[in-house]
């Protein structure tokens, strides 16, 4: 797997942090989310608690408009609730 420079400061060990405590993370934090390596593979992403509170923040936004585009959906008929038997019945998928 090839990784930028940017990405490969903020990625470290788990064997470094068991080492040098929470500050071996500290600095490469406040570029951004630190990405921990266990056995060489990607295990944990830090994040600061305002970068959490950011993602946290966008993902209801989008959670909350798809939530509106489907109740909106609903609304204007553009889809409608059936059972699946009469889903496959309409698609001549029977059996």
């Amino acid at each position: 797997m090839r990784t930028s420079n940017a990405a490969a400061r903020r990625t470290i060990p788990v064997g470094e942090i068991r080492r040098r405590g929470f500050s071996a993370v500290d600095k490469a934090l406040k570029r951004g989310p630190v990405h921990v390596l266990k056995d060489n593979e990607p295990a944990y992403v830090i994040m600061a608690e305002d970068q959490f509170r950011e993602l946290s923040a966008q993902y209801r936004k989008t959670y909350l408009s798809r939530i509106r585009r489907s109740l909106k959906d609903l609304k204007d008929k553009r889809v409608r609730r059936v059972t699946a038997r009469t889903l496959i019945a309409e698609l001549g998928l029977d059996a």
